[in-house]
């Protein structure tokens, strides 16, 4: 296992925290699940941003027939 680190935060966080967290589970499995949600609404937050933006080249390129 990785090395332990304390993150100081407020007792208010501490409890909010404390709800979303399930029964069994770690405060480690429920920060890993909270950066993947972050990771991916960002990911649609940028796609969006670029759809609205509109700027796209088409790309020609061939496909080889492979029978």
């Amino acid at each position: 296992m990785a090395a332990t680190k304390r993150i100081p935060v407020s007792e208010g966080i501490w409890a909010e925290i404390s709800e979303l967290k399930r029964p069994g589970q770690t405060f480690d499995d429920l920060l890993s699940h909270m950066v993947e949600q972050e990771k991916k609404r960002r990911f649609i937050e940028d796609m969006d941003r670029i759809e609205a933006a509109g700027d796209f080249v088409e790309l020609e390129f061939d496909v080889s027939d492979t029978d």
